[in-house]
Order: C-alpha cells, then structure tokens, then sequence
C-alpha cells in the first residue's frame, strides 16, 4: 500500500544529501545514548504516539467501508501500543531507534494491513464542504486589503489559522469533536506577535520587493488549512504572476489533504471561467508528492515533484509535521518557508514556545 513509484531526492537540497540533509527536526538521541535503552525524549515521544491511540482507535471502529472494522480497530489499538511499548523497551528493535517518521510510519502501516485506507475521510468531505462555502468570503476579505503588505500579513495568518484543523494532535481532536473550528474567529485569536520563530517582515519586504517566480509548496490537512489558509495565499501569488505547484500526499493519512482530493476541492472552487475567484489559474499545477505520511523525508520525493522543482526559485514547507517536526533546519538552494501552527506541547518545549504559538522561518539565498 505504500507507493509503488521510484521515489528520488527533492533536487532544491544541496548535495551531497546524506551530509546536507536531515528530515527530522527534534532529535530522539545522540550518539553517546546507550543503543539499547531508550531515551528521556523517545520516551516522550513514544507517549505522544501512545496517547493518540484512543482518537486513531474511534475514527477506524466508525469506518463503514471497512468489514468487521470495530474488531479491527481494536487490533489496531493493540498492535501499534505493542510496538511502542517495544520501543519503550529496546529502542532497536521494529527498525528503531525511533524517530517522528518510523512512529508514523508504523502507525500506517498497520491501519493499511488492516484494511483501513482513509479513516479520516467522513471528517475531511464534511470540513471540505464547509470550508468551500466560506471561501469567496475570505478571498473577498482579503481582496479588499488594499495596502500590499498588510495582505500579505492577512494572507499568513490565515495559514495558521487554517494549520488549526489538525486531528492528529490529540488536544486538538478533542476541541474539534465539540465545536467544530471558527476560521475567522482563528484568525482574530492567534497568539500575539513576536511568534516563536517569527521572519515574517522578511518574507513580507522580500514579497514586496521582487516576488518568486515559481514557488513549490508541500500542503497539509483538508478543510480550512487547505482551503482557507493556502488557496487564498497560492491566489495571491498567481495574481502576481508567479508559477505555484501545490504537492499533496499520494496516500491518505490523518486528515492530510491527497492530491486526488486537492484537484477535486479545485474544481468545486473554479467559476464559470475557470478562474479562482478572478484569479487565472493556468500557472496552478497540482502535483503528487509521492508522500503517504503527515510528516516528509524530502530525500524520498515522487519523480513528479522532483522534476516540477527543478526551476523553482522559493519551496514552502506547510504545516506542523512537514514545516516543523521535520525540515524546520533544511537548507535549500533556492529561497525557503517554513510555515506552521505548533499544537503539540513537547514541540512547543523544543522550541521554547507556548503551545498553538506559530512559526515563520524564511531563508533567502544569496544569488
């Protein structure tokens, strides 16, 4: 079920890869920890993973597509706290030592072997929906910002404010299950500038000096991110002439948005005229990034992507697990952005932030 495509490193990241480049952000350990014993912070992390179990566990046993799924939800539930738990004991062991990749990997792996290919699809058509109906609401707001840079800024936070939609954070699946998420009171209630890592003047005086001509942005969840935080912002760029491909996932995973269900949103959105709200969209390219994970190891990107980057001048990082757990520290030989909402505490602790604080790290490269 994983993908069957010859997957090859994003050509944007400097060579030679195995000494320039690390997905993951927060290490579990260091080379002087004890192979065998697990670490203060695998621990952490372990638990992390163990305490979404109940969440992940609820969403499989209400697959209807799935046969006998509670049964199967419940071998789920026990497989993946026996592996952890395994971890816990011998940190080599099921491909260890862990990292955020081989914990969410594993996680997959046995919901596939199980039969369950998309449990979070019921939750991703209903907030796609709803979403879909306020977007020319937001567009129309952010349009009627007349000063260029204060778009812009607008056009950010509804990145983060949309990054809220995120059910693989267990605090934030328990929020969701009662309220639902309020995008535009989201956007009014982030935490209060400076953010954590906060480049945000930069990125904006960069814009508004000379923009990119082709940006590349690996996405993340369904719903308001996608709809509300990125497509808005992806407009803006198009309005200004650059080039934007949008990479999603090839597979299902938490809520993450794929990148069938990104050219389906796409089509629902477009007028009459094929435009986005005014907006030509023939610069807008949908790409499969190869990706079946909420995190990404850009050393293992589909060939797709690789060859839609090779001209890209800036690449965007979206999102929690792909802008922050992994390739927060990446380099990159064009222009980069990571961007993204923080909604687990021990990343808010390995940051020195608060929790739901943001993040905007922009690198430019020198020409």
């Amino acid at each position: 079920m994983e993908s069957d495509s010859v997957m090859v490193p994003l050509p944007l990241l400097p060579i030679p890869i195995e000494s320039n480049y690390r997905a993951c952000t927060i290490p579990y350990r260091f080379p002087s920890d004890n192979p065998k014993k697990a670490t203060p912070t695998e621990i952490s992390w372990i638990d992390l993973f163990l305490n979404s179990i109940p969440s992940f566990k609820e969403r499989a046993e209400s697959d209807t597509s799935v046969p006998d799924a509670p049964v199967r939800a419940e071998k789920f539930a026990q497989r993946y706290a026996e592996i952890l738990e395994d971890l816990k004991k011998d940190p080599e062991s099921h491909g260890g030592p862990p990292d955020c990749i081989l914990l969410c990997r594993i996680r997959e792996l046995i919901l596939r072997e199980l039969g369950f290919r998309d449990i979070f699809k019921k939750v991703k058509d209903e907030e796609n929906a709803k979403a879909i109906s306020l977007f020319p609401e937001v567009v129309r707001l952010s349009d009627a910002i007349e000063d260029e840079g204060k778009r812009i800024e607008s056009l950010v936070r509804g990145i983060f404010a949309g990054n809220i939609f995120d059910l693989g954070s267990a605090q934030l699946a328990e929020v969701f299950s009662k309220d639902g998420m309020s995008f535009l009171a989201s956007c009014q209630n982030l935490v209060p500038r400076p953010w954590v890592i906060d480049d945000l003047d930069n990125f904006q005086a960069r814009w508004l000096k000379k923009p990119w001509k082709k940006a590349v942005i690996f996405v993340d969840n369904s719903g308001a991110d996608i709809i509300l935080g990125i497509l808005p912002f992806a407009r803006e760029m198009l309005r200004q002439g650059m080039q934007v491909v949008l990479a999603a996932n090839e597979l299902p995973s938490i809520n993450d948005v794929t990148y069938t269900e990104l050219a389906e949103i796409l089509s629902k959105l477009k007028d009459e005229n094929g435009q986005l709200m005014g907006v030509d969209i023939s610069n807008l390219l949908i790409a499969n990034s190869g990706n079946d994970l909420p995190v990404i190891d850009l050393a293992r990107v589909s060939q797709e992507v690789a060859y839609l980057s090779t001209d890209a001048d800036l690449v965007i990082l979206e999102g929690m697990g792909r802008g922050i757990e992994t390739n927060l520290y990446a380099q990159f030989k064009c222009d980069s952005l990571k961007i993204g909402m923080v909604k687990h505490p021990e990343v808010a602790q390995f940051l020195g932030g608060r929790l739901y604080d943001c993040v905007i790290k922009y690198n430019e490269v020198q020409s």
